[in-house]
């Protein structure tokens, strides 16, 4: 719960505020963009919203935000709390609730009928639990790299899941069933495809579903600001050489959405989308040559 002692001084006037435990994930601004906005370390609340709607997506972002540092004297955060898991297209997703565990990174779940899959882990709540038996349980969790695990190994002994990671990452998951080898793709079950990623650490994969939606880990996301694909080199902690390579070879592949754990989600027509990723593969080798 946010203290209103330790509210930060930047914040606008008004009911919203966004307290000094804050720990700069990003959450808040991508569901309420027009109300938080970045300082150099922290998020902080540059407008109070000025509609229901935009009450609404602020009370969205006090529900995710995985530290308690959002605070609304007015406001209950738990008119919010059913908006989540929040749909992104009708099979697909966001599951809310971010982890502190995972730095306050994005999951997701995908309804398939052969089974369905969660993207990384949310925090393991009794509502989530609830919402996924529901939505027929999950059969696998594939965890796009080793720091946005989070509660996965609780979701996956609640619903006898198959947990997927990267063999260079398996320290942050041990007794995962199925360990990722290499730089190859790994087809799993119907229409996912596993991409190996190298870069921003070791074993950082991508998951493709159905040629139309990337789930991207902390590779690649959406720069709002800058209106276009990013990857930060700030961020890299294993190599930047493998990351710009890495990014490159996302051209072999056709989608349309990206899904990340940190940074916006975008949608963009398939051919638009591929110009954005040779863009980007383009700048991030640039940037290993003036190294």
């Amino acid at each position: 719960m946010a203290n209103q002692k330790r509210r930060l001084s930047d914040n606008a006037p008004g009911d919203f505020f966004v307290d000094e435990t804050c720990i700069d994930c990003g959450t808040c601004r991508e569901l309420a963009p027009d109300t938080f906005g970045d300082l150099a370390a922290s998020a902080y609340v540059y407008a109070q919203p000025s509609s229901p709607q935009a009450v609404r997506r602020a009370l969205q972002a006090v529900v995710c935000c995985p530290t308690g540092s959002i605070g609304s004297g007015r406001h209950a955060a738990k008119v919010a709390l059913g908006d989540f898991p929040m749909p992104i297209t009708s099979d697909v997703f966001y599951c809310g609730f971010n982890a502190e565990a995972s730095y306050g990174a994005h999951s997701y779940f995908v309804r398939h009928p052969d089974g369905n899959w969660l993207i990384d882990s949310p925090k393991y709540l009794a509502r989530l639990v609830s919402w996924f038996a529901a939505n027929g349980g999950v059969r696998y969790i594939f965890l796009s790299h080793q720091d946005d695990v989070a509660d996965a190994a609780k979701y996956a002994a609640r619903f006898g899941a198959t947990r997927i990671i990267h063999r260079a990452d398996a320290h942050a998951q041990p007794g995962a069933e199925i360990l990722v080898e290499g730089y190859d793709p790994l087809p799993v079950g119907n229409r996912f495809t596993v991409v190996p990623v190298p870069g921003h650490t070791e074993g950082s994969c991508a998951l493709l579903y159905d040629d139309r939606i990337l789930f991207t880990g902390d590779h690649v996301w959406w720069n709002a600001s800058e209106q276009r694909l990013a990857t930060s080199r700030e961020v890299c902690w294993y190599s930047w050489e493998e990351q710009a390579e890495s990014v490159a070879r996302l051209q072999d592949y056709r989608f349309e959405w990206v899904l990340p754990g940190h940074g916006h989600r975008i949608h963009l027509a398939p051919e638009r989308m591929r110009a954005e990723i040779a863009s980007l593969a383009e700048r991030s080798r640039e940037r290993v040559a003036k190294r």
